[in-house]
């Protein structure tokens, strides 16, 4: 069942962030009350635990920018707040205000109640994804780009802002293009600010009815594409239509060819129009086997010409390759649904992992895995679900890629979804195991803390820290704030650090909170939703120690795409021998003996500048310690005393 909150969302936007159908303002006003009122959790189910409401982060003061905090293990380094072109203030009368309203069709002077008018704007000029090149931070918006230096993290600075509506925004970066994901139907071609006019009222005595935009020429639903060589003046070189839009999309490379780039598109909102689109058309697919439904788009970009960018195919990965079965995942089970089979139709995100030739979809009722091998055409090879999930959104490999995380984004992440008797399996993470082309459930994980009535929460998107010996992610949790999950036993996450902020209002929940949080290049960047964008920086703690932290960050990258993700190789370097010492000495797999006489030897060699001698030293410990690997207490144990052994020798 959607909250109420979800429900406007879904009245309001057209295709919003999360759902899509028509809205009137007159329909607004009807539904009396504030829909944004919080609302209280029902009671925990039979056999259910929530979260502890006695965690520092449970209880802290609301504010916009002056909210309490709560951290552990990192460090605020600066908030950005968002530029004014994108910045909704906290005046209802200010002029941004009715700007954010009109560019969903919503005219100036509707009968929209004052407490209501902030929560809706919001949606407007919500900030969502993160991709990075080189110094540069690109940060997507439902109303554009923004676009950081990031040289200097604790001075990073605003380099240009661009203006192109259309939402959800989500961006991805490769060479000198970028792509942009839009899906609601305020997009132009042309990056105009103007909407669209607004479907008519109904006729008198009629109430409103959910139904499509009216077809427009000039609407774009697509995947855009953006030269970014002069990187203040991006130019649009191609838009590349699709039926659905894109909610999403996912940057993939094919080792075999250089010259082009693929983009996997979900699109989860309503089938546009052939009028508006040719050959587009929606249905069930035993009535309509050409239905846009139940497929993904995947568009090839040759890179010295964009603006030649198309569709090439269109997989029906949901379909069941004997029988020709379109709809064949339809055993998503989900609480939401009181337990009753969903018919999988899209996915909202694909990981693709192009080193081991497999992609891990999170496609609404269930986690599925990709054969990527031939890019233009991939293929299902294992599908799950899980009667605690209520909407599959995201997925991450383990580095090893032996291990997949999924998300539940249960309440459309416009639900307060982490109070206390929330249960901890719903709006959760499920990590998997992978092994031979199939998936094995291990374990749940959901933020431990629990949050406020006013506080959408629900698990989000993230990214690995690539910290030597150890499985970690840093995800965003709305306004749950950011967390570090550690899953290098599967069975067993825990987190090891966090950050959060109290609530943004006190009485209403609106749209806040952390979209997007990723490891780049030593620094931890999160996209605020409301507030703008986060910078902070890892602290050593118990779970995790200065060493972990600066092998973490001996590991620099030209680029991230997080759902283009690829695999982490460590330099054979001293300082990430230290961090299997601490990892040894935490797991007491080595004697205390043994690591201080280690840390003795390390601690030679480096003050002798690596000298011949010290350096031989270390590689006759390291052949006494090699034998001991097949001994240790773990897999893990295992793997980094061997990984300690190969930077010694």
């Amino acid at each position: 069942m959607m909250n109420r909150i979800h429900t406007i969302a879904f009245r309001l936007l057209s295709t919003s962030l999360f759902l899509c159908t028509c809205f009137t303002a007159a329909a607004l006003a009807q539904d009396g009350g504030n829909p944004f009122a919080p609302e209280k959790a029902p009671p925990l189910p039979a056999g259910m635990t929530g979260s502890n409401a006695n965690d520092p982060r449970s209880k802290l003061s609301p504010g916009m920018y002056d909210a309490g905090e709560a951290s552990m293990g990192i460090k605020h380094l600066l908030l950005l707040k968002k530029p004014s072109a994108f910045d909704l203030g906290t005046d209802p009368n200010d002029p941004m205000v009715d700007k954010a309203l009109g560019a969903m069709g919503i005219p100036k002077g509707a009968p929209i109640p004052a407490p209501m008018k902030m929560p809706i704007a919001g949606l407007a000029l919500a900030n969502s994804d993160l991709a990075f090149q080189g110094n540069h931070l690109f940060l997507g918006n439902f109303y554009g780009i923004n676009i950081y230096d990031i040289a200097d993290p604790a001075k990073a600075k605003l380099v240009t802002s661009m203006l192109c509506p259309g939402g959800q925004g989500d961006v991805s970066v490769h060479k000198n293009l970028l792509f942009m994901s839009v899906e609601m139907p305020n997009g132009r071609l042309d990056c105009g600010e103007q909407a669209f006019p607004p479907s008519p009222p109904p006729a008198a005595g009629q109430a409103p009815q959910p139904g499509l935009p009216a077809a427009q020429k000039d609407r774009f639903r697509g995947v855009r594409i953006f030269d970014i060589s002069d990187i203040r003046n991006p130019k649009q070189v191609g838009a590349v239509q699709t039926c659905r839009g894109s909610h999403t999309h996912t940057l993939v490379t094919d080792p075999n060819d250089k010259a082009n780039v693929y983009i996997y598109v979900s699109g989860t909102s309503f089938v546009r129009q052939d009028e508006e689109l040719a050959g587009c058309s929606g249905g069930a697919p035993d009535k309509n086997p050409n239905t846009a439904l139940f497929r993904i788009e995947v568009i090839k970009v040759p890179l010295a010409a964009p603006q030649e960018a198309k569709i090439v195919s269109s997989p029906r990965i949901f379909g069941d390759p004997k029988t020709g079965v379109i709809n064949a995942l339809n055993d998503g089970g989900s609480h939401a649904n009181k337990g009753r089979p969903e018919e999988t139709d899209q996915c909202h995100d694909i990981t693709v992992y192009s080193e081991i030739g497999l992609a891990a979809g999170a496609c609404s009722g269930n986690g599925i895995l990709l054969d990527i091998r031939d890019p233009a055409n991939p293929k299902r090879i294992d599908a799950v679900n899980d009667p605690n999930y209520a909407y599959w959104h995201s997925a991450s490999f383990s580095n090893d890629g032996k291990k997949v995380v999924f998300t539940d984004e249960w309440g459309g992440g416009m639900g307060a979804r982490c109070r206390g008797n929330d249960p901890n399996k719903w709006g959760a993470n499920a990590i998997f195991n992978l092994a031979g082309n199939k998936l094995t459930f291990a374990n749940y994980y959901k933020l431990p803390a629990a949050q406020g009535d006013t506080e959408n929460c629900v698990a989000h998107n993230g990214s690995l820290i690539p910290v030597p010996g150890r499985d970690i992610k840093v995800q965003a949790w709305y306004q749950g704030g950011i967390s570090l999950m550690e899953f290098t036993d599967p069975a067993n996450p825990v987190e090891i650090g966090y950050f959060d902020r109290g609530p943004v209002d006190a009485k209403m929940l609106m749209l806040a909170g952390s979209w997007s949080a990723y490891w780049y290049n030593g620094r931890i960047y999160s996209s605020e939703i409301a507030r703008g964008l986060d910078i902070f920086e890892l602290t050593p703690t118990k779970h995790l120690t200065q060493n972990e932290i600066d092998a973490a960050k001996a590991v620099q990258v030209a680029q991230l795409n997080v759902q283009s993700q690829e695999m982490t190789a460590w330099p054979r370097t001293l300082v990430v021998a230290k961090a299997y010492i601490d990892q040894l000495e935490r797991s007491q797999s080595l004697p205390s003996g043994e690591i201080a006489a280690l840390r003795e030897a390390i601690q030679k060699a480096e003050s002798s500048n690596l000298n011949k001698k010290e350096l031989k030293k270390l590689k006759s410990i390291a052949k006494s310690m090699e034998k001991n690997a097949s001994s240790m207490k773990s897999e893990a144990d295992s793997a980094r005393l061997r990984g300690l052994v190969e930077i010694l020798k």
